[in-house]
């Protein structure tokens, strides 16, 4: 009997659904669900896993933060990570299957971690020292057909010995590196988890240069004479051919003759037509970017949004470096499928009348092609997965199509002496333009039809002051472009560095900004060692994982390498550590400092209001206590950030509140701002259950309406005052008893809806326990 591993159960569901000649019988071990299969007259069974199900560990556990740790194995993962139980049930799952195997065939994603991952269910569960492979780039029934078909006699030992390699280098340099750094902060007399990486230190490196180059930036000033003219009853912009004037005399001068001058000539008329050529295909970096760019999404969210469509079988694999599309994908098949949908009917329509050649880009990827829709479109997809659902299919249709033809128009004008310049560009033919709508977004500036020696009206001439600027932050878009540039890090991993980073508070903001303990410690490590955040040793083992892939280096060259060299960089730091240690202490004492105070208390007007947490969450309160007991209330769910703005309306100080996938919100603390004062409102009979009544409450969010049987009922509503939601965006919340006399705000409304859910659900739940088991198995 043959076993078919798969890396998640949804993939073992779309495998069996796609090679069973008749239906496929859905059964479980311990709730993990397998499948049986008949298939060219023979029965498959079809396996789990829940993602990694090994993790590395120590061989034997060191204590008080010894190091340096070379001596490490693969363990289970429930075995060494917190939250990771669950997958205690899928090992023993696919070790109750594999005693009933002599055929072992590996279906993981197919790319470095996939083949990890079958590897070691390979060789500690199923006792294999190899197996088949299945190579698939969507979940289609036609694909995954074709992948059994196909499959490989072997695993892809090169993908499988990098990916192993890479997890052994990230934990050498992870245990090690953060050892030394908490060694070094607990020698000075303080006890903190500190951490970094191997690829986390450049990257917060890159950052932190970033930082230091705007706050040493120097602005130089320059003059500039803008123009605005009319023409044919048209207005228009223009600028003095200098552009930017260095000399302010020079500037002046020229803006003297040019100033009450009501009429200008036309000296030359320039147009010129340019091709701008379809975009290439999507690998993730251009996704992730691109998503950002049009929707705000962030890097992080739009990977876990592609892979649940890659999951749903509604796009290719997503953690691709490909820009290039073969033809043997079937293009035609592809669109004409995307036009049975009402949304793509017309454009389809459209790309099938091309050639159906895409403008493919350099870039390759030895496992995949760049990111492409099945054909198989979702029923009902709203919200950010369906945005990026539809971007990709966007793109993927644009690349078929022509060059989108524009021009340029460059006018030239005689301003009492002095020259000036309009300039514009328009779309003559949109081509792809138009199936990549709405995500094109070029300005398009047309100037008045003229010709050389017409006469133009100034309107107006200006003299403007001007500076220039320092560059720009990086924003999680940005950053993940140059993080590919300098080959740090993986096209999966890139956006996950920057997400640990920002938990760590060594950046925050959608423009990235370095803060002060970012900074510290990066100042800290180069001075003492600076080989822990050296760019150029970090790319150096990245080009060796490729070397290893293509089986043109051996693991165990890097991995001595690798130790080699920690050892020393490790001896270097050992020599500082109590240096090292007390520059730590003294960071992350004023880190804690700026990052918890919130302002000076509004009541006792001598202490300082700060971030606190106690027994029922998070809350504000004065550093005097007990001599001042002032304290403000926090909703549980959600982060929080202090900031430097106070309130207009009661100059009491504001928070930023921070939910997933929403705007962060500034509200202010007082409980008893005006804007927050609850309407008239007269009690009654809660509408969901018989023996609460309607009250109202408050949070930092404004007034809203709650049952008083909270929380044995979670009704809320909102309060009907304008002026009560003006801060607000939904100002409904829950409330539980909080620290001090303050109220503690336990989540938003949406947050209720979610948690009366939940009970639903674990009543649900609780009742199917309830029910009689039945001994058969379940055919689907």
């Amino acid at each position: 009997m043959e076993l078919i591993i798969t890396e998640k159960p949804n993939a073992a569901l779309k495998i069996a659904s796609a090679l069973a000649e008749g239906r496929p019988i859905k059964d479980n071990i311990k709730g993990v669900p397998f499948y049986k299969v008949e298939h060219g007259g023979k029965e498959v069974l079809i396996g789990a896993a829940a993602g990694h199900l090994y993790g590395l560990a120590e061989r034997e556990k060191s204590k008080n933060f010894k190091y340096p740790v070379f001596d490490i194995e693969w363990v289970p993962t429930y075995a060494v990570h917190r939250g990771s139980e669950f997958t205690k049930k899928y090992v023993e799952a696919l070790q109750a299957l594999a005693k009933k195997a002599s055929v072992f065939t590996v279906a993981t994603d197919y790319d470095v971690e996939g083949e990890v991952i079958g590897l070691n269910i390979v060789r500690f569960i199923c006792g294999q020292k190899d197996a088949r492979r299945m190579k698939f780039s969507t979940l289609t029934k036609e694909d995954l057909v074709d992948a059994y078909a196909q499959v490989q006699p072997s695993l892809d030992w090169g993908q499988a010995e990098a990916g192993e390699t890479r997890h052994f280098l990230d934990f050498y340099y992870g245990i090690n590196l953060s050892r030394a750094l908490t060694s070094a902060i607990k020698s000075a007399g303080m006890f903190k988890i500190l951490s970094t990486g191997r690829v986390q230190g450049p990257a917060l490196k890159l950052l932190a240069d970033r930082e230091r180059e705007i706050a040493a930036f120097i602005p130089v000033p320059f003059w500039q004479l803008p123009l605005v003219g009319s023409a044919k009853g048209e207005s228009f912009d223009a600028l003095h051919q200098e552009e930017k004037f260095w000399e302010k005399g020079k500037a002046e001068s020229a803006f003297v003759k040019a100033r009450g001058i009501s009429q200008a000539r036309v000296t030359a008329v320039d147009r010129a037509e340019f091709r701008q050529l379809p975009p290439h295909p999507f690998d993730l970096t251009t996704l992730q970017t691109e998503a950002y760019r049009v929707a705000g999404i962030n890097p992080k969210a739009t990977l876990q949004i592609a892979q649940d469509l890659y999951s749903s079988g509604f796009i290719s694999y997503p953690r691709t470096s490909s820009q290039q599309l073969p033809e043997k994908l079937g293009f035609a098949k592809i669109v004409a499928a995307l036009g049975k949908s009402a949304e793509y009917a017309a454009l389809a329509k459209e790309v099938l009348r091309t050639k159906l050649l895409p403008h493919n880009g350099k870039k390759t990827d030895p496992a995949h092609p760049a990111i492409y829709p099945t054909g198989i479109v979702p029923k009902a997809m709203e919200g950010r997965e369906g945005k990026v659902y539809d971007l990709i299919v966007k793109r993927f249709f644009s690349t078929f199509g022509e060059p989108a033809i524009r021009e340029s128009v460059t006018m030239g004008l005689d301003v009492g002496g002095e020259p000036f310049v309009a300039k514009g560009t328009r779309t003559v033919r949109p081509n792809w333009h138009a199936w990549y709508a709405p995500f094109v977004k070029l300005e398009e500036i047309e100037l008045p039809a003229l010709a050389a020696g017409d006469v133009v009206a100034v309107k107006e001439v200006r003299f403007e002051e001007k500076a220039t600027q320092p560059p720009k932050r990086f924003t999680p878009s940005s950053i993940i472009r140059e993080l590919e540039k300098r080959n740090l890090g993986t096209k999966a991993t890139r956006a996950e560095i920057i997400s640990t980073l920002t938990d760590r508070n060594y950046i925050i903001g959608e423009s990235i900004q370095v803060t002060e303990l970012g900074l510290k410690l990066v100042d800290i490590l180069e001075k003492n060692v600076p080989t822990i955040l050296d760019e150029e040793l970090t790319r150096h083992f990245e080009e060796d994982m490729d070397a290893i892939r293509a089986r043109t280096r051996k693991p165990a060259q890097v991995l001595a390498e690798a130790r080699d060299l920690l050892t020393k960089i490790l001896h270097a730091f050992k020599e500082r550590e109590t240096l090292v240690g007390e520059q730590l202490r003294t960071t992350f004492s004023e880190t804690k400092l700026a990052l918890t105070k919130v302002g000076p208390c509004p009541r006792c007007k001598e202490g300082s209001i700060v971030l606190r947490k106690g027994k029922f969450g998070r809350f504000i309160a004065c550093d005097r206590y007990p001599e001042c007991k002032t304290t403000f209330s926090l909703p549980r769910v959600g982060g929080v950030e202090v900031t430097d703005k106070t309130c207009s309306t009661c100059q009491y100080p504001m928070v930023l509140m921070i939910k997933k996938a929403k705007r962060p919100q500034e509200v202010c603390i007082n409980l008893d701002c005006p804007l927050k004062q609850p309407p008239e409102f007269k009690e009654g009979p809660c509408p969901r259950c018989a023996t609460g009544r309607t009250i109202l409450r408050r949070s930092v969010y404004g007034a809203f309406i709650a049952c008083s049987a909270f929380p044995k009922c979670r009704y809320i509503a909102k309060a009907s005052k304008p002026q009560a939601a003006a801060q607000v965006g939904s100002p409904s919340a829950e409330v539980v008893p909080g620290a001090g006399s303050a109220t503690a705000v336990v989540s938003s409304a949406a947050t209720a809806v979610v948690g009366a859910a939940k009970v639903k659900s674990k009543r649900k739940a609780a009742v199917k326990r309830r029910a009689p088991k039945s001994s058969k198995a379940q055919a689907i």
